[in-house]
C-alpha cells in the first residue's frame, strides 16, 4: 500500500478489524520510511451498480456523488462526517439489495431523502429542493406542509 504522505510503498499493517458488520476491513498502518500512520478500508467489490439518469444515460453508482450531493443539503447543519458517510453506505447497500444492476436515479434520490428526513428537516429540504426540482416558493410550501 503506498503512503499517502510520501509515496512509499513500503508499510507495515498495525491493526486490523472488520467494520460495517462484517462488510470492510479497516486497517491502521504506518510507512517505513516517514513512520507516519494512515488508515485504508478494504471492501468487496461486486457486481457493478449502474444508475439509470432521468434523460436515460447509464452511469456508474459513484459513492463519491451520493455524498457531495448531501454534503450540500448538510453545509452548516450539525451533521458528522460519520454520519454523512453512514448515509452514503446506507444508500448504497439499498440498492445493491435491489439485486439488479440498474436502478434509477430517482430510487437513489429517495433514498437520500428517507435517511435525511430522519436526521435533518432542514438538510432534507436542501435535498428535496434540488432532487425534486422546485420551481419556486409554492414547491417549497407543499414540500414543508407534506
Amino acid at each position: 500500500m503506498r503512503c499517502p504522505f510520501c509515496g512509499n510503498l513500503d508499510t507495515q499493517v498495525l491493526e486490523s478489524r472488520t467494520v460495517e458488520n462484517g462488510e470492510q476491513i479497516r486497517r491502521r498502518r504506518k510507512c517505513n520510511k516517514c513512520g507516519k500512520r494512515f488508515t485504508t478500508f478494504e471492501k468487496v467489490r461486486g457486481n457493478a451498480l449502474w444508475v439509470i439518469k432521468k434523460d436515460g444515460r447509464r452511469e456508474a453508482f459513484d459513492r463519491e456523488k451520493v455524498k457531495r450531493g448531501i454534503l450540500r443539503a448538510v453545509e452548516k447543519r450539525p451533521i458528522s462526517m460519520d454520519l454523512v458517510d453512514d448515509i452514503v453506505e446506507g444508500v448504497e447497500r439499498e440498492m445493491l439489495r435491489e439485486q439488479k444492476e440498474e436502478v434509477s436515479s430517482k430510487a437513489v434520490g429517495r433514498a437520500v431523502l428517507k435517511r435525511l428526513k430522519k436526521i435533518d428537516k432542514v438538510a432534507w429540504l436542501r435535498f428535496a429542493s434540488v432532487y425534486l426540482e422546485f420551481a419556486d416558493l409554492e414547491d417549497f410550501a407543499r414540500a414543508i406542509k407534506t
